[in-house]
């Protein structure tokens, strides 16, 4: 998977540290999430990523082509 959570946020002009605030998920998940250093998301996180964004997931997250 690719995630497109920095792409999404700067579209929407919108701050980690912002996100960090509305969504009440700590400022490291969402560094992690940006930097690509995270194995594993949950279903909750990315329903307030959503609400937050007012966006679709796949403005979060996307296949990756490359993996077989």
């Amino acid at each position: 998977m690719i995630i497109k959570l920095n792409e999404t946020l700067e579209l929407k002009g919108k701050s980690q540290y912002w996100l960090s605030k509305h969504t009440g998920i700590a400022a490291s998940t969402i560094n992690n999430l940006c930097n690509g250093k995270t194995t594993s998301i949950q279903f909750d996180v990315l329903q307030k990523i959503c609400d937050a964004l007012n966006c679709e997931i796949t403005d979060i997250i996307d296949k990756d082509d490359t993996v077989n």
